[in-house]
């Protein structure tokens, strides 16, 4: 901010000899006095010489508001709505399907279930949705709204942008006391049948939209349901036509599970692979039945590591991107592969991710 100093300056001499008075405009600290004696006197600077007036006031030059640039997202998110129906007042949808799609022997079960929104939940791949279980807790409370990453495309599995699908797991656990646990939401959600009520919130989120560049190389990394936002990645990729999205770049799966009767999707997967080999890559680590070399379980940073300096360079590209989405643990095994990676080339894995982050090239949601 500029200032200058506006005065009028009177001079008159010892023997009251007048002289006109003259204006001028002055930056303060380019003020001078000449050599010799002064003091201030009122509004009155006396010198050896002669009296100087100083009547001043300072004005304050305002520069004009800087604009703020907008950072262009990577993401498509334009024109993307978030939070259109809130927990107050969820929109009511219907059930149209729920099937279990994990196999009888798993440990634990899968399933796939689609709503009806009649096109007023207008949710984007890698949004989420809310869902209020009925009944109420045990402080007598409606039950809270749970989130759930949405498993379709914008499309919907029916393909007219009015059904939304979720992939949800049966919670059921033991606890200390030796009593038996269950979510409410995800038993509630399971257990729904076709017909029913749903009510749903949101759409939420903005961290896992996928990347507006059809040519890039998007890395998914999944365990168990965290397949749910990459399947709505999938299918806007290989399985639908749009009239300004056509995906050219390389889309690599990385699916961990348990069992293989913990599998999710994995025809669709096939249908994929069949259909575009040299856009879409799948590897699957199923800990209770693979190993690696060193006899290790194959966890999904096992089989990762398998391909650590190619997934290296890829990282090294500005349209790499990495999204994330399962078990909280599976970002510290990833981490424990790059790290020797970027080293080898002089790099802090650390930094490094820091920037992937900030460029939105490296993207998570974990549990």
């Amino acid at each position: 901010m500029a200032s200058t100093l506006n005065a009028v300056v009177s001079l008159t001499s010892s023997k009251s000899s007048s002289l006109p008075a003259t204006s001028c405009a002055i930056a303060p600290e380019r003020i001078r006095f000449g050599k010799g004696a002064f003091y201030y006197k009122g509004n009155n600077v006396v010198t050896s010489r002669r009296v100087v007036s100083v009547r001043a006031e300072v004005t304050t030059d305002t520069p004009p508001p800087v604009k703020k640039v907008e950072k262009e997202s990577k993401k498509n998110e334009e024109g993307v709505i978030t939070n259109k129906y809130r927990p107050k007042e969820p929109y009511t949808g219907k059930v149209l399907l729920n099937t279990k799609i994990t196999a009888d022997d798993a440990p634990g079960e899968t399933w796939h279930m689609v709503f009806s929104h009649a096109g007023e939940i207008p949710y984007r791949e890698g949004q989420s949705v809310g869902v209020i279980a009925d009944g109420i807790d045990k402080n007598g409370k409606p039950n809270k709204v749970r989130l759930y990453s949405i498993a379709s495309s914008a499309l919907g599995d029916l393909g007219n942008s009015e059904t939304v699908s979720l992939c949800v797991k049966r919670l059921v656990y033991t606890n200390d006391a030796g009593e038996v646990v269950k979510g409410v939401c995800s038993n509630f959600l399971c257990d729904l049948k076709p017909g029913s009520d749903v009510k749903l919130t949101g759409p939420v989120g903005k961290e896992m939209l996928m990347p507006k560049d059809p040519n890039a190389t998007v890395i998914m990394l999944a365990t168990g349901t965290g397949i749910a936002p990459f399947r709505s990645f999938l299918w806007k990729m290989f399985f639908e036509k749009h009239d300004d999205y056509k995906f050219n770049g390389l889309a690599w799966l990385f699916l961990g599970v348990p069992t293989t009767s913990s599998l999710l999707y994995t025809e669709e997967f096939d249908k994929m692979k069949a259909k575009a080999p040299e856009n879409f890559r799948v590897d699957y680590a199923i800990s209770r039945e693979q190993a690696n070399d060193k006899g290790e379980k194959m966890y999904i940073q096992t089989r990762m590591a398998q391909y650590a300096p190619e997934l290296w360079e890829l990282l090294k590209k500005d349209n790499t991107f990495v999204y994330m989405c399962g078990l909280k643990g599976m970002e510290k095994g990833i981490d424990d592969i790059m790290v020797s990676l970027a080293a080898n080339d002089g790099i802090d894995w650390f930094d490094y991710k820091k920037q992937l982050k900030k460029a939105e090239q490296w993207n998570v949601e974990v549990y």
